[in-house]
């Protein structure tokens, strides 16, 4: 039988589990806090050891909270352990910290990416320790209510899944279960060609030297602010977290390579001037993906014309004043998809965030209706004002794939890093948007 059962932050300290967590980062932090704020009294915590005294001081009148040295003491003294650990370092962490797991012990990760997660938790855990990781599909500055937040019991019995269930509680999220292998999948399949597009753009218009919502303001309401906000939301965020899906995930190399293809191929549609070839393809892939029924002038069902029409940006934000655009980015999105047989709106229920909605949505919106759909293909033959970014984002899309396929920290780090570093100066004015934008998502019906 096991120590703990229907455990919960109001027992005595004696009898509740002690609860580790090796790595402190951001996430790591969150989920210190939120344990503490709950009321679990027996909260030990590291980082690396020369973080020791710093964490020390960060943590100092946190209630329940111990600071240890390193994840061996972590290890040892702890009954659910969770590494908070970049899916880069995952190996290397357990590896040293792993054979010091407390016997009987439940482990878990909080990695992005499950892959090396679960290769190293298979090599250097003992066997006599559980296995059940989690994600908390968002990120740390998101309240964690209603959010989903994945289990995987890959090694454990019934008992430890319902102490995990118990301890993280308090958070008051969704949980989903999911093996290792459908948690890359799903995450791969909803994100990965996602953020290539908006990673691409980030790119482009870092190339071209300009603000897109600057100069003559041709983006300046409507899809077109979610498109910047959401590459700006990548880029003031940690590139790590972007790193680790599209490097270590084996789906999601697979899904950012075609997506350069379909962007590569749609372009030269483009060029050639073909229409009926372009809207052909266009169709073609707006039937698989969005299902026919969904997607002939039917409300869309992530984001309305009234939520957008609520945002905008720049001094000449006019939505008079817009021009009309090809959408490669969000043509090249669902191409992807229907090249891939990958249909995201699948996994709604699974990762139905509201970032997650702005991403999917924002393509959506755009294939929901066809004069919409039927004016950027016009755009995109007819329409030369754009053909410059056009062929700018295209080129990005290829350098990030291939970037993503040499499969280096380095190189993406020092990629998102030139891009981040031009968008810095506007990162606080977006982020104000931005975060109205994510407010106005999750109140909308299709959040509910």
């Amino acid at each position: 039988m096991p120590i703990f059962q229907n455990v919960s932050p109001t027992l005595e300290a004696s009898k509740q589990p002690a609860i580790g967590l090796i790595g402190m980062g951001e996430m790591g932090k969150m989920y210190a806090k939120g344990l503490s704020e709950a009321g679990w009294k027996r909260i030990n915590v590291c980082d690396q050891p020369s973080k020791f005294e710093q964490l020390q001081q960060q943590m100092q009148g946190t209630p329940g909270i111990t600071v240890m040295k390193d994840g061996h003491l972590v290890s040892r003294s702890s009954d659910f352990i969770i590494y908070s650990v970049e899916a880069e370092f995952i190996d290397k962490v357990v590896a040293e910290y792993g054979p010091s797991t407390k016997v009987g012990a439940i482990v878990a990760g909080q990695t992005s990416v499950k892959a090396p997660e679960r290769a190293a938790f298979e090599k250097y855990l003992p066997e006599d320790v559980h296995i059940i990781s989690v994600h908390s599909l968002h990120g740390p500055t998101v309240s964690t209510a209603g959010q989903p937040l994945v289990l995987i019991r890959h090694r454990a019995p019934e008992w430890a899944l319902h102490l995990v269930e118990d301890i993280l509680r308090p958070f008051n999220s969704r949980y989903v279960y999911l093996s290792y292998e459908d948690h890359d999948r799903v995450t791969a399949n909803t994100q990965a060609v996602t953020h290539a597009a908006f990673l691409s753009m980030g790119t482009a218009w870092q190339n071209s030297g300009v603000y897109p919502w600057e100069g003559e303001a041709l983006y300046v309401s409507g899809v077109e602010v979610v498109k910047v906000n959401i590459t700006l939301r990548i880029y003031a965020s940690k590139w790590h977290v972007y790193a680790g899906l599209a490097i270590l995930n084996p789906h999601a190399r697979i899904q950012i390579d075609q997506f350069a293809k379909s962007t590569t191929e749609l372009f030269k549609i483009m060029l050639s001037g073909d229409t009926e070839a372009l809207k052909n393809r266009v169709y073609e892939a707006r039937e698989k993906v969005f299902h026919g029924n969904r997607a002939n002038n039917k409300p869309p069902i992530l984001l309305s014309e009234a939520l957008l029409n609520q945002f905008s940006l720049g001094k000449n934000a006019d939505a008079s004043r817009a021009t009309p655009n090809s959408h490669l980015s969000l043509l090249a999105m669902v191409d992807s998809w229907a090249s891939l047989n990958i249909d995201p709106l699948a996994h709604l229920e699974l990762a139905g965030t509201p970032v997650f909605r702005m991403w999917i949505g924002v393509a959506e919106y755009l294939f929901s209706s066809t004069e919409r759909l039927d004016a950027a293909i016009e755009a995109a033959i007819g329409d030369v004002r754009h053909r410059s970014d056009d062929l700018e984002f295209t080129v990005a899309a290829r350098g990030w794939s291939q970037c993503i396929a040499f499969g280096s920290f380095k190189l993406y780090e020092q990629r998102f890093m030139d891009t981040a570093n031009f968008f810095a100066p506007r990162f606080q004015e977006a982020a104000k948007v931005g975060a109205k934008m994510i407010q106005a998502i999750s109140q909308s019906p299709a959040a509910k």
